[in-house]
């Protein structure tokens, strides 16, 4: 190493080390948090595994390789990526909440023209690094639209009205659309393998409650019906669902379509009900501005989850249906950007999805339905400034905090064991009023053979300085023998590159040298701070301190 990166490195970790003590406060509050390593209450599912993007065509682009490359990592051939716009007309040209493929056009004669050379690879690229699709069957070609002009958007230079364009109606032909479909649905198959196509999700349209489908919903229920029959002409057995709409149950929307589904008229075949194999719907926090900071809706977003479960639980020919949360945030607009939300850049919105994704798993058990997953509709912006306060998990290569929350999570394997904190927030008042007085401090721990993890995190929805809490982890029942301990860490000082790129004077050209550091900052790191350790007669005892937005994974192993 030359002396012009030692002294860059040395500079960075005392600017870190000097970030994270101004930070933090002098006094701590005590959280003991409780395992029972002998009683697990079921399979730890890894509902994590789902990501997306408005932007298909970023897909294959240098940095969306390489992200897509790092999801893939997490738990290769089980990750599952969901886009828009997988069908929407233009040659590849991209943008902010925008993308095409060109699949569909037709001939001066007004016959169909397929082409599947951008859509391939996009998938292509999904399946090189581990990764496979969660196809989003939409948006609508120009030539198929009824109302072809104006078909695109340039967002955010575009009125809030003008952002629904031709590609957001519905078809002047439902046959060629549902032989659109089936092409489509005909050629992945071939390219990819029956075995290959059949581990897919396949659904239609996105959102269509509100103004991402410009057609009624009993034109929507018609585009589904064919779009799913073209599926299962193509691949039999394909895996088929939806609606993926907006706001939870969407008001009667989601019990409309279950109703349809079970018991309506296939407008496609005539028949008595439409194929379900999964059910997807999306749920938002609701961010706002407080006295000068960011406060968290997190209240909001598990109220639209514990709504939508709800109405699902209640249709028995449906309640053992899995579920995926098709857009599970913390905001809405990942596109958006600002000073404003700088919060999803560093600790606030990776102690954010830590603390919210067990709590999906506690509403799945309250109404007892099948929750397979919950989508982060977050991936990256490929050409656009540093750390620009976009929803993302990395910018221009570089991993944001909240990306190591998924390590820790993949890392998490076995049965789930139940936890008892007492600074953990009842879920009934999460969901009521979110975290609004006292932080909200628990963990979700899981039991493989002889290997016990905990993630724990301390969370507020308030985007303010508060003092640390002095945690007491006890495992009860743990195997015979001194087991070898791991700890990671997420807060100002650990895994967090957002903090190491504002030590280095925010720049916006870094040289290889800061590059290199960030990208190191960015990694998934061990606790450099204090942790008190001590294991004997089936009892472990982990004592540290947890800054407020901390995450941590505690690893247990004994031999």
């Amino acid at each position: 190493m030359n002396f012009t990166m030692l002294y860059s490195t040395f500079s960075l970790s005392a600017a870190l080390l000097l970030a994270f003590a101004s930070a933090a406060c002098a006094d701590s509050f005590p959280v003991r948090i409780e395992v029972d390593a002998a009683q697990p209450i079921g399979p730890l599912k890894p509902v994590w595994r789902f990501f997306g993007a408005d932007e298909p065509n970023y897909a294959y682009m240098p940095h969306g390789r390489e992200l897509l490359g790092e999801l893939g990592e997490l738990k290769k051939d089980e990750v599952f990526f969901r886009t828009h716009s997988l069908l929407s007309t233009g040659k590849g040209e991209h943008g902010l909440k925008w993308g095409s493929t060109n699949a569909y056009t037709e001939d001066a004669a007004g016959k169909p023209v397929y082409d599947w050379s951008i859509v391939d690879r996009i998938f292509d690229t999904y399946r090189e690094r581990g990764v496979r699709p969660y196809v989003q069957i939409g948006f609508m070609p120009q030539a198929l639209s009824v109302k072809p002009e104006p078909y695109r958007h340039h967002f955010p230079n575009a009125k809030y009205e003008e952002l629904f364009g031709g590609w957001a109606y519905p078809p002047k032909d439902f046959a060629k659309w549902e032989e659109l479909v089936f092409q489509w649905a005909k050629h992945c198959a071939e390219r990819y393998g029956s075995d290959e196509v059949l581990r897919w999700y396949w659904q239609t349209w996105n959102e269509p409650n509100i103004d991402y489908w410009r057609g009624t919903r009993e034109e929507f229920f018609k585009l589904h019906d064919h779009a799913i029959h073209a599926v299962r002409r193509a691949i039999p057995g394909a895996k088929v669902g939806g609606p993926d709409l907006a706001g939870g149950k969407g008001g009667d929307f989601l019990e409309a379509f279950l109703n349809h589904c079970v018991k309506g008229r296939n407008r496609a075949t005539g028949e008595t009900g439409t194929p379900l194999d999964f059910i997807s719907f999306h749920a938002k926090g609701s961010p706002q501005q407080i006295d000068g900071h960011v406060r968290m809706g997190m209240a909001n977003q598990l109220r639209e989850i514990d709504e939508a479960f709800a109405v699902i639980a209640s249709h028995p020919e449906v309640k053992d249906k899995p579920i995926i949360i098709g857009e599970s945030d913390p905001d809405g607009c990942a596109a958006c950007k600002g000073a404003d939300r700088d919060y999803r850049n560093g600790t606030m919105y990776s102690s954010y999805t830590a603390a919210i994704f067990p709590r999906k798993l506690d509403l799945a058990a309250k109404h007892g339905v099948n929750f397979e997953g919950a989508l982060t509709w977050s991936f990256e912006f490929e050409g656009q400034p540093y750390f620009a306060g976009f929803r993302s998990l990395a910018t221009n290569g570089i991993d944001k905090p909240v990306l190591n929350v998924f390590r820790m999570f993949a890392r998490m394997t076995g049965d789930r064991l139940r936890v008892q904190s007492d600074a953990a927030i009842p879920l009934a008042d999460l969901i009521t009023t979110g975290v609004r007085s006292k932080p909200d401090l628990s963990a979700l721990s899981a039991r493989d053979g002889k290997r016990i993890t905990l993630l724990a995190w301390h969370y507020h929805d308030d985007d303010l300085p508060g003092p640390d809490a002095a945690l007491t982890l006890i495992f009860k029942d743990t195997p015979a023998g001194h087991p070898k301990l791991t700890r990671t860490l997420i807060d100002e000082g650990h895994s967090n590159s957002f903090i190491a790129w504002q030590a280095l004077g925010s720049p916006q050209k870094p040289t290889a040298d800061q590059i290199r550091l960030l990208e190191e900052a960015s990694r998934l790191t061990p606790a450099s701070d204090q942790t008190e350790f001590k294991s004997a007669n089936g009892t472990t005892e982990i004592r540290f301190k947890l800054a407020r937005q901390g995450v941590t994974l505690v690893e247990l192993e004994w031999e």
